[in-house]
């Protein structure tokens, strides 16, 4: 993974490519707390950013390359594993949400179906139902912006042709 990086800095003469990957290594190493931290605007000189939403959507999703493992486990404490759901919840409701990010969602959900269901059921809680509600109102966000930005592009079109 870091040779990646590595080699996308050795050949990125953009800025913007170079402050991405900062932003993908950064992410690479935060836990919960500072992914929840990232998502509340509240680390210092660290903006959310829509990559910055899916990368950390990707690193819950995603098989890590040097533990073979995914970042949830179904022997994870069980203030991690709600930690993780929250941290979802958080994401799904964000401004700052995509189309990748809603599919990363609801690769969330596939991949963790078990520790969802088990967990609802040890804690009589309805992440499930949450995490699946969360992708609606995700995609209701998005339809907003399109609408928004379509809405947008009429005016301005309609004020440079006058």
């Amino acid at each position: 993974m870091f040779e990646n990086i590595i080699n996308i800095l050795k050949n990125s003469d953009s800025g913007s490519d170079k402050k991405k990957l900062e932003m993908i290594d950064k992410i690479s190493k935060m836990n919960l707390t500072d992914m929840r931290a990232y998502m509340k605007s509240s680390m210092q000189g660290f903006e959310p950013s829509e990559e910055g939403v899916i990368e950390i959507l990707k690193k819950l999703t995603t098989v890590n390359e040097e533990t073979s493992e995914r970042y949830l486990a179904n022997d994870d404490m069980d203030s991690k594993i709600k930690n993780c759901f929250e941290l979802v919840l958080v994401i799904a409701s964000d401004i700052r949400i995509t189309i990748d990010a809603i599919e990363l969602i609801q690769e969330f959900i596939n991949v963790y179906a078990d520790i969802i269901a088990d967990y609802d059921t040890k804690y009589k809680q309805i992440y499930g139902l949450k995490l699946k509600n969360s992708i609606k109102n995700a995609i209701r966000i998005v339809n907003t912006k399109t609408d928004f930005s379509r809405k947008e592009n009429v005016l301005n079109d309609s004020l440079t042709t006058h």
